[in-house]
Parts: C-alpha cells; sequence; structure tokens
C-alpha cells in the first residue's frame, strides 16, 4: 500500500511539487510537468519525455543534463492530457525543435499524438517516438505493438545524449528509433500494487506464485507458476529476453536489471549475480550495466531486465555523462585487465591428527554434541526467532542455525582428516564465528575455542575436563561481551549454569548429576529474564518492551546445555525452548 499521502486525488501533483523543491537547482515547475531549471539550451532539440505518475524515477526523475530536458507527468497509471503535453513542449522548446517520446500505451498514444499534431499546426517541429521493449506483449513481427517498460530508460538516454552533443532533430529520431529498434525487456510480478488511497491492489498473485511477463501495471503476461529460487528466475529472464538477438548483434549490451518497487536493492544483487554470469556465458559483453529501481510502479512486487544491443553509434550515447535527480551516468569502469592482487584469507585453525583411539573417541564425542545441537536448532528455529522479534530483529534463529550448520560442516571435514578433540571443536568454532554473524556468532566462536584449548589431545574426555571446558567458555563469553548476570543476555543462563557445574562438581557427584543440576540453573536463569528489562544489546533501546519474553540467547543457550549432557551420558529432564 502507499502509506503517505493527503487527498489521494493531489498525491501526483504534492510528489511532483515535493520533487522540484529537493532540486531547485536542477528543477522548475511548468504547466503539465517540469523542465530543466536552467531551461534548454538555445538552439538545442529538446527532448521531452512522460507518461503517468507513479513509476519514480520515470519520467520526472530523468530530467536534467544528458537526458530529458522536460518531462510530462501525467496523474497516476493515467497519461497526461493533450493541453499538459503542450503546455511541457512549449516550456522546453528552444528553435530546434521537440523529440516527443513515452512508454506504448493507448492513452499517451492519443495523447501525445494528438498535441504533436496541434503543435506542428502551430510551427513547432516535433518528432514522436513510443517506446516498445516489452517482448511479451506482442510477437516479433508485431513488434510496433509491445508495450514501453524499462527499455524506456535507454531509448531516452540515447536521445538526449544526441541532442546534448548537438545532433538536429531528425538524427536524434533516427538514432533513438535504431535504439527502440535493438532493446528487449521481460518483467515478472509476485503481486501488485495500490493506488494512493485504495484499499486493494490493482492485482493480486497468490501467495508463492510469479507472474511472467506482466506489465508494469499489471497487465495480462504469459502465465503463473510457483515462485521459483533466484538462480531459476534469472535464467528464464536471461532466455526470454536473449530469444531476440538481433542477427548483426556482436555482443556489447546496455543492461538493466529493474526493481519495480517492492523488490529492494539486495533482492535485485541476488539475482544480478546470477543473471550477469548467465550473459556471460551467453557471450554478452556488459556496457555500465544498471542494477536498481529506473521504472518502477509503486510498491509493485517484480522485476524485470533489459537488454540493448549497442553499436558503434549507440555505444558512446549509453556511455556519455549524464546527470538528472535519480540517474548519473559516466562514471562506469570496466573491470581492470590486470586485478589487485587477491587477499590472503586468514587461515583455518591448525589441524592436529589424533594419535590413539581415545583421542579419536573424544573428536567423535565433539562431533556428537554438535549433530545433537544442530537438530535442536533447527527445530528451534522459529520459535526463537518469535522470541527475538518482540524486542530484537527476529534473527536469533536464523543465525543459530547458520553458525551450527557451518560448524557441523567444519567438523565432519576435520574428523575425516582424523583431527584431534581440541582440532575438531576448533575448527567448528571458527566457521560458527564465520558463518553466524551477529552477537551471538562472537560469543560462541570465542566460547567454543576456550573450551577447544582445554580438551586433551589423546585422551578420553573427562569429568575433569568438561568442568574446566564450561568454565573457560563462560569466562571467554563474559570476558569479550562484558554481560553479567541481569542484563538479559545468555550470561543469564550462563553464569548460574557454570556456577552450579563447578560447586557439584567440587562437592564430589558425577558429571551426569553435576550436569543435570547445571542444566536446571540454566533454566531457571532463562527463564528469570522474563522479569528484567534488556540492559545490552539492541533490545536496550527498547526498554520495557522486552519484559515478560525469556531472552533468546538465554534460551537457546539452556537448550543446548541440556543437548550437550544427552551426548555426554547425562540426559537432562526436558530439552525443548521455553521449558
Amino acid at each position: 500500500m502507499t502509506y503517505v499521502h493527503n487527498r489521494p486525488e493531489d498525491f501526483a501533483r504534492e510528489a511532483l511539487s515535493g520533487l522540484v523543491k529537493a532540486h531547485p537547482g536542477r528543477l522548475r515547475a511548468v504547466p503539465g510537468g517540469i523542465a530543466r531549471a536552467e531551461g534548454t539550451r538555445p538552439g538545442k532539440v529538446a527532448v521531452v519525455v512522460g507518461g503517468g505518475s507513479g513509476h519514480y524515477p520515470a519520467f520526472a526523475g530523468v530530467v536534467g543534463e544528458g537526458l530529458a530536458d522536460a518531462a510530462v507527468c501525467g496523474e497516476v497509471f493515467a497519461s497526461p492530457s493533450t493541453r499538459q503535453v503542450i503546455d511541457v513542449c512549449r516550456a522546453a522548446d528552444a528553435g530546434a525543435g521537440v523529440w516527443l517520446s513515452f512508454g506504448n500505451y493507448a492513452g499517451d498514444v492519443l495523447n501525445f499524438g494528438a498535441a504533436a499534431s496541434r503543435l506542428r499546426a502551430q510551427g513547432m517541429e516535433v518528432s514522436v517516438l513510443a517506446v516498445t521493449d516489452d517482448v511479451v506483449s506482442a510477437p516479433p513481427e508485431r513488434a510496433a505493438e509491445r508495450r514501453g517498460v524499462a527499455g524506456d530508460l535507454v531509448v531516452f538516454k540515447v536521445a538526449g545524449a544526441a541532442a546534448e552533443a548537438g545532433a538536429d532533430l531528425a538524427e536524434v529520431t533516427r538514432l533513438a528509433a535504431h535504439a527502440n529498434d535493438r532493446t528487449f525487456s521481460f518483467g515478472v510480478a509476485f503481486d501488485g500494487c495500490t493506488l494512493p488511497g485504495a484499499e486493494q491492489p490493482l492485482f493480486h498473485l497468490d501467495e508463492g506464485v510469479v507472474g511472467w511477463g506482466l506489465g508494469i501495471h499489471g497487465e495480462p503476461g504469459v502465465g503463473e507458476e510457483p515462485r521459483p529460487s533466484a538462480a531459476v528466475l534469472a535464467q528464464e529472464m536471461v532466455d526470454r529476453v536473449l530469444a531476440e538477438r538481433p542477427a548483426d548483434a556482436d555482443g556489447r549490451a546496455a543492461v538493466i536489471l529493474n526493481g519495480l518497487g517492492d523488490v529492494k536493492y539486495e533482492e535485485l544483487f541476488v539475482l544480478w549475480d546470477r543473471v550477469s554470469d548467465l550473459l556471460a556465458e551467453r557471450g554478452v559483453t556488459l556496457v555500465a550495466p544498471l542494477v536498481g529501481e529506473y521504472v518502477t510502479s509503486l510498491d509493485m512486487a517484480g522485476c524485470s531486465l533489459t537488454v540493448a544491443w549497442l553499436d558503434d553509434e549507440l555505444e558512446p550515447l549509453w556511455l556519455a555523462p549524464a546527470d538528472t535527480p535519480a540517474f548519473h551516468h559516466g562514471s562506469w569502469r570496466a573491470a581492470p585487465e590486470t586485478p589487485a592482487p587477491e587477499a590472503v584469507a586468514e587461515p583455518e585453525p591448525a589441524l592436529t591428527a589424533a594419535a590413539t583411539d581415545a583421542g579419536r573417541r573424544a573428536a567423535r564425542q565433539v562431533a556428537d554434541v554438535l549433530y545433537r545441537w544442530q537438530e535442536a536448532l533447527h527445530g528451534a528455529e522459529d520459535e526463537l526467532g518469535r522470541l527475538d522479534a518482540i524486542a530484537g530483529d527476529g534473527d536469533h534463529g536464523r543465525g543459530m542455525c547458520r553458525g551450527i550448520d557451518a560448524a557441523v560442516a567444519a567438523a565432519d571435514v576435520a574428523l575425516a582428516a582424523d583431527g584431534d578433540a581440541p582440532s575438531v571443536l576448533r575448527r567448528a568454532a571458527d566457521a560458527w564465528a564465520d558463518k553466524a554473524g551477529g552477537t551471538s556468532g562472537a560469543l560462541w566462536g570465542v566460547g567454543l575455542l576456550a573450551l577447544a584449548d582445554v580438551l586433551p589431545v589423546d585422551a578420553d574426555v573427562s569429568a575433569d575436563d568438561v568442568v574446566r571446558g564450561v568454565r573457560a567458555f563462560h569466562d571467554a563469553v563474559t570476558g569479550i561481551g562484558g554481560a553479567r548476570p541481569g542484563d538479559k543476555t545468555l550470561v543469564d543462563a550462563l553464569a548460574p549454569a557454570t556456577e552450579t557445574l563447578v560447586a557439584a562438581h567440587g562437592d564430589g557427584a558425577d558429571l551426569a548429576d553435576a550436569w543435570r543440576a547445571a542444566v536446571t540453573a540454566a533454566r531457571a536463569g532463562a527463564e528469570s529474564t522474563k522479569d528484567v528489562a534488556a540492559r545490552r544489546g539492541r533490545s536496550r533501546v527498547l526498554g520495557d518492551k522486552s519484559l515478560g519474553v525469556p531472552d533468546p540467547g538465554a534460551t537457546s543457550l539452556a537448550m543446548l546445555l541440556a543437548e550437550a549432557g544427552a551426548a555426554l551420558g547425562a540426559p537432562a529432564d526436558e530439552t525443548k525452548v521455553g521449558s
């Protein structure tokens, strides 16, 4: 939905007014739209683009040096009126004629065409081009009927650069038409967009469904399927666009991966990671590619891929500098032929091979604890995330699962190399810290590394080893994090568990009994965090919001202590989250 508006009917006007006020040195309001603040250079062809609002940066965001001289801005998703087009063209004309362009939609064709006819009758030279890049909206033999989508930007950029360089109207028209003929786009949608003030989106797709080839307002595509992975999505988009590669294309291409409003930059980069590889595999040489939002549709969840095949005429125009409120071009660099030396990664912790059967048993026992932790954490991922989301960022369950998965994978490699117990745990701890990220990743990595330092090299793990290891874990975690009981962190479970284990072992209890007592203390400590507000971590800024909810870090630590006890032959009565 659109969250920020006054009266819905004023949305387009107020948005345009705000854009001009945000860029007073670049833009000025004119009847029907906006224009460059300084006006069109005398004797230069005026490049005027336009269409409905709701597609920013198209069309108002591309007014500026090297691109458009003015933009006609209609209501949201509605063509500008004929009067608006006439007024903007008059404001932009500098005596060399007007090149007028828009996406190929019926209302735009009628209004821009009617305006051009009236202006010509009044003595103004006007050339009109409707952009037609959407490959699914008509077959190749009827390409002139296709919709204009993100390929608009390529065509506008070529025309703007040509006009900026002093080309006359006929030459600007020829070059823009040439660019349009070599530009192809394919879009997908995951859900519809909602007009300001509307209660329902213009269209809707079921959860987990992708609509192939939908237009930027939800116009029909070529079908719906279950939503694929990014890799499969990339393959489909590349295949569709490259299917119409011109016979004379030498492989150089301007490529745009465009977000339609609700698919954000990191998601686009995930998609681009595969798209760029697929294009390279298909012989495409990328020339100043763009990844971002260029032709949007309010909050539409979707994206599109555009490929414009360049040649000796078009490439310099695509690369020419441009500077507008939403588009800055001209600083692109190809990858250096001689890349910088790769950074040398930190080596993995050293691996020492076990020399005795006892050493191998100890290494397998370490791995068994990690396997139990992996199963338990994946079972509790959603609940740990729910607890963390109440007064944190909601990623504790996912982060812990990333950490334990990496730890198990590293431990398996170390075991296969016949590593001893300290080596297996060091490799696991290093991988956990590296892959989990966040506070929990750092703390668990440091704690497990400290525990590894007290494990025996070629002997069975004794009760003394376990107690010393837990104490080392505790000291390392509190030393680096600085948390103390009462701060609402994992230390609220770790500190009483360590104290109880050390005391019980010192009093002569066997490991099983001492461990069960420690787990009970850890659970009680985790439960006690319900009654305090967080004083550390991200939750601290939310104050009392965390009251009534146990700390997720303390909760997961208590759970993993119970699982470790089971692996060590000291099963607790209950091992589930929140027990």
